[in-house]
């Protein structure tokens, strides 16, 4: 989810410098308390987290921290030999920053893992760090295609990407309206543009016309392609982007006069998207993402425990992302337990694990993407997001 621009030239050229020291580092400390490996002599190891939890999309990427947080201290509550620590390393979402945060977590933290960078900017930012340093990571919600074709051994997604979710949600779309026409608005981030593509290009391949537009995401006033959608006259909309821009496009939509149903991404899976836009405006919206928000009652008992618990630590209901976080640091946990407290052997451990997580069941292929992943549609209805169920199996309620 949530990717930024990536800079890359002057991180790899920052990696290749401290290659030689991040590689050490990262695969000889095993924790605050230890003086190293897997002799039994460890107290404590660090896990990072890494993600934007003060910036503009903070709002993302503290639930998924809070899921992590949650699975380590129940983890810790019982005890263990070797208890986990977690750190937060906060990027304010930007990619410079994430850079510079990743080699002070592998030489001066020392941790063994890392859960995150949250957005896919991060993630080609800070990863070939990591990954120098021999640093599994976990990222519960970076969700750009290409992050898997760099040929990281050391990096692990937790949710599909944006070519699949934006061909997931073109699709229930296609089914809930059968649409003659389509419109698809995009920002110039690279998330943006990359989940705006495939949504386009799953229109297309299914025969209906289809119209594009490109949004300033600095602007506040989308006037312009209002008008512009508005003389298209589509059945759907789909919006690839933040809640941010989102829940402003969308009411000067809605005020323009323009009824057609009006979807978005991950990006967008937030309630300011409904405070943004405002309630009678954004109700019936449809929003997509790579993963499971549980709301309301849950019959499942592991779920159940999770929401239970998960309330009444933070005092909220589990967010986006919140079970993906939850799951990650669980796969830590599982290492953890099995005695691995170094880098290098928790990305051993990862190799082969597989386990019914609250989000989704998880088992990593060799690229680091899930064997398996869904895509969840929700709406807003009565002013709240409903979970509908997975793409290819939910109706909408309005």
């Amino acid at each position: 989810m949530r990717p930024k621009i990536a800079r890359l030239g002057g991180v790899l050229a920052v990696g290749a410098a401290l290659t030689v020291g991040l590689a050490a580092c990262g695969s000889s400390g095993s924790g605050s308390n230890s003086g190293g490996g897997d002799s039994g002599s460890a107290t404590t190891v660090k896990i990072g987290f890494m993600g934007d939890l003060t910036g503009p999309d903070s709002a993302i990427v503290i639930p998924p921290k809070n899921g992590a947080m949650l699975a380590f201290e129940e983890y810790n509550a019982t005890n263990p030999k070797t208890k986990i620590e977690l750190v937060p390393y906060d990027t304010q979402g930007k990619e410079n920053q994430a850079a510079a945060l990743a080699p002070q977590a592998i030489s001066k933290d020392k941790v063994v893992g890392m859960i995150g960078p949250a957005f896919s900017g991060e993630s080609e930012a800070a990863d070939p760090i990591l990954e120098q340093g021999k640093i599994p990571s976990l990222t519960p919600s970076a969700t750009r295609p290409t992050l898997s074709q760099h040929g990281w051994k050391f990096w692990h997604r937790m949710v599909a990407t944006d070519e699949f979710q934006g061909k997931g949600v073109a699709d229930f779309m296609i089914k809930a309206k059968t649409p003659k026409k389509a419109y698809v608005i995009n920002g110039k981030k690279a998330y943006s543009v990359g989940i705006g593509d495939s949504a386009f290009n799953e229109f297309k391949a299914k025969g209906i016309p289809t119209e594009r537009d490109q949004i300033d995401e600095a602007s506040s006033d989308f006037s312009s392609t209002v008008t512009k959608v508005k003389a298209a006259n589509p059945d759907v909309i789909f919006y690839g982007g933040y809640y941010s821009e989102g829940g402003k496009l969308l009411k000067q939509l809605r005020d323009g006069g323009v009824k057609a149903l009006w979807a978005s991404g991950d990006g967008s899976l937030d309630a300011q998207l409904i405070s943004g836009a405002g309630a009678a405006q954004a109700e019936g919206a449809v929003l997509a993402c790579p993963c499971f928000i549980p709301f309301g009652e849950q019959s499942d008992p592991k779920l159940k425990s999770f929401v239970d618990n998960y309330k009444k630590k933070y005092s909220v209901d589990p967010a986006i992302y919140s079970t993906e976080g939850y799951d990650a640091a669980q796969a830590f946990v599982a290492a953890v337990k099995a005695g691995n407290t170094t880098g290098e052997k928790i990305n051993e451990f990862f190799k082969t694990y597989s386990a019914d997580g609250v989000s989704k069941p998880i088992k990593w292929a060799d690229n680091g993407e899930l064997g398996s992943t869904t895509i969840h549609i929700y709406e807003v209805v009565q002013g709240a997001l409903q979970w509908l169920g997975k793409s290819d199996e939910a109706t909408l309620k309005s």
